[in-house]
């Protein structure tokens, strides 16, 4: 049984009665093209999130590479390449069904987050994917996202958190390996030390 939720909230006007409007800042710092700022913190990034939606389900995945791996194409276009992962490609199948995505885009050491909506589509251009080559090698899709909206996000979230407190990084064996994970979630048949020990070179040897 799933968990029951208690005193739900099933109506809008109840739930916008239980917050005030918000500033006029929170609203007025929504743009519909890239301000030079805002291509500023891309440009600063070495990581965004991208959360797409399809037939089976939801999905968010890490996106990561040397900050300015994500190209501005003008000013409501960036070029995203696809760089290599685990092959299940949960978000390009999903693009491919609804081309609705948002991307969050986070700094090492820096409190505010750039949030950006659109639609993103695949595109398998040789000549686009060559143009994101690194170590000898080209994406073989590079993700056209064309935004909607683009907005920063205050830095509330990432202070309570303390995100960036090097003080608050957790040491290896405090919180469960990949091996251990993946153990425990095919009930042994997979994973465990011996994953462990050889993901370090899999991962050097298959990052591009």
């Amino acid at each position: 049984m799933p968990f029951p939720v208690p005193d739900p909230i099933r109506d809008l006007a109840e739930l916008d009665a239980m917050f005030p409007a918000p500033a006029a800042p929170s609203v007025r710092k929504v743009t519909t093209r890239l301000t030079p700022a805002y291509c500023r913190m891309i440009e600063a990034s070495p990581f965004f999130a991208l959360a797409t939606s399809g037939p089976g389900g939801l999905d968010c995945s890490p996106r990561g590479d040397a900050a300015g791996f994500v190209r501005i194409a003008d000013d409501s276009t960036l070029l995203l390449p696809e760089r290599r992962g685990n092959n299940r490609i949960d978000s390009l199948r999903n693009l491919l069904a609804d081309s609705r995505a948002a991307l969050m885009f986070l700094i090492p050491g820096i409190s505010e987050i750039l949030r950006i909506n659109g639609n993103a589509f695949l595109s398998r251009n040789r000549e686009l994917c060559d143009s994101f080559l690194v170590k000898g090698s080209a994406p073989k899709i590079v993700i056209v996202f064309q935004l909607e909206t683009v907005m920063f996000q205050c830095a509330r979230a990432i202070v309570r958190s303390r995100l960036w407190d090097p003080s608050l990084h957790r040491a290896p064996g405090e919180v469960p390996t990949a091996g251990s994970m993946l153990a425990d979630a095919t009930a042994g048949e997979e994973g465990g030390s011996a994953y462990d020990a050889a993901l370090p070179e899999r991962i050097r040897t298959t990052l591009y």
